[in-house]
């Protein structure tokens, strides 16, 4: 069933574990998501991000995901994952999503509650949730062209943040980065209670693509109540997609095909659930939604 992320991640925060938030591209990404969730019995994230909804992707994707969130019986979030453009707000609301995230995080501070408010005042008037992002997660852009360094969330500015823009979860930076780690990140964690302290919504994790599993434990305890995963999503379809590429036969069926890739996704997604211990949680979820 399609909930709006702050339904999801209400009984997350209560009950201290998190929801996985997956980016999916098409439909083999998505089946897979969630197959494994229901498999799991656990609550889920599905996320586009615009580069990939550009065009014919605000139909396929959005279309699909919509109708096969209806089919499964756990609670689905289809989520808009880091938008710095307030039309592809307006798009995702129009298409059905149910969460958004407005990401002005490399903003002054006034400047992204100006912009992450305007989100809000967009969205909520459609029952659509908004996440954004204070401090700045840092890492390499999809395209490793280019890398930044993290801006860690200051607790002070946590609680005016949320005032000032009604946003209904705030991803905070707590030492985690996008892509490719260069070296093992080291998670603060004092800062993180200090931000869980200070925040009345859930707080997410963006950047858990590599970071130890001890770490994620650690932070999930502490308050992270969604966790992003893409690159580790990749790098699972790519060790799939080698192990297809030895098939002998000319003509491979589709299942062959596209076998490998799915199953090598789906061990992670499963992996992830069980981590961040939202495994069996569909059903209170949905009770509580």
């Amino acid at each position: 069933m399609l909930v709006t992320l702050k339904d999801i991640l209400a009984d997350a925060r209560d009950n201290h574990y998190a929801v996985g938030a997956f980016n999916v591209i098409e439909n083999v990404m998505l089946r897979t998501v969630l197959e494994t969730a229901e498999a799991k019995e656990a609550p889920v994230i599905v996320m586009g991000l615009a580069a990939d909804l550009e065009g014919a992707g605000w139909t396929y994707i959005a279309g699909l995901a919509k109708l096969a969130a209806e089919y499964h019986n756990i609670p689905v979030c289809l989520h808009l994952d880091h938008c710095y453009d307030l039309d592809y707000i307006r798009q995702a609301v129009d298409h059905g999503f149910t969460g958004v995230m407005y990401d002005g995080s490399s903003l002054p501070f006034d400047q992204n509650v100006k912009m992450t408010r305007a989100a809000v005042d967009i969205a909520h008037p459609h029952g659509v949730s908004v996440e954004a992002e204070l401090g700045h997660v840092g890492g390499s852009n999809l395209a490793e062209t280019r890398h930044v360094e993290s801006v860690l969330t200051e607790a002070d500015e946590v609680t005016k943040f949320v005032e000032l823009t009604g946003v209904d979860a705030l991803a905070v930076s707590i030492g985690t980065g996008h892509g490719v780690y260069r070296s093992t990140p080291t998670l603060n964690i004092e800062r993180l209670v200090e931000l869980s302290r200070a925040a009345d919504v859930p707080l997410v994790m963006h950047g858990g693509s590599g970071t130890p599993d001890d770490q994620v434990k650690n932070a999930v305890a502490n308050g992270i109540t969604k966790v992003n995963v893409f690159t580790e999503e990749r790098m699972a379809m790519f060790r799939g997609l080698k192990e297809a590429a030895k098939l002998q036969r000319v003509d491979p069926l589709p299942e062959d095909q596209f076998g490998p890739i799915s199953r090598a996704l789906a061990d992670l997604v499963a992996e992830k659930i069980e981590l961040l211990s939202s495994d069996g949680r569909a059903a209170l979820t949905i009770a509580n939604s």
